[in-house]
């Protein structure tokens, strides 16, 4: 009986290694990467977005247009003197790119300098499509407007404030 114990045990053990054999590497494949790395777009402010001098006798707006580059006032506001302009910009590209100018979507907050009081700028335009094309010979200009809310009782003053605009390439 030992002997056929014995039998059995080298047989299990041979069975063993024929139900798990070792196991094998697992295919693998080399693989190349590559990319082109261009410049960025770049884009430059090359004047603020200004209001001019105004006055209040009660609430209203004061409008920027940047197609005209002119000031309209409504309500109570009026224009006393100063420069009225758009905000413009210049963005250039180290390739051709399609562009998308982003300006912001909500108001924008000025605060009177030496104060707390403030203001809102909001209705943002573009003299152009927020989309464009634009190649490596020729940077595209562009302009920003906006709508300035003056309240009846806006305390004297100059108002300040900054406002994002973004360029997204592709």
């Amino acid at each position: 009986m030992p002997r056929l114990l014995k039998s059995w045990g080298v047989a299990a053990l041979a069975l063993g290694q024929l139900a798990f054999p070792a196991s094998a590497a697992p295919p693998s494949a080399a693989s190349g990467a590559s990319l082109t790395l261009a410049k960025p777009v770049s884009i430059v402010k090359t004047a603020d977005l200004d209001f001019g001098s105004l006055t209040v006798t009660s609430g209203g707006t004061a409008v920027v247009d940047p197609n005209t580059s002119q000031l309209s006032v409504t309500g109570g506001v009026v224009r006393i003197g100063g420069s009225a302009q758009p905000a413009r910009f210049e963005v250039s590209a180290s390739r051709l790119a399609l562009i998308v100018i982003r300006v912001p979507d909500t108001p924008i907050t000025l605060t009177r300098i030496g104060g707390t009081e403030q203001m809102t700028v909001s209705n943002w335009t573009l003299n152009r499509f927020f989309l464009t094309l634009i190649d490596q010979a020729t940077p595209i200009q562009f302009a920003v407007g906006g709508t300035l809310n003056v309240a009846a009782n806006q305390v004297e003053g100059t108002y300040q404030g900054t406002f994002p605009v973004t360029v997204d390439y592709f």
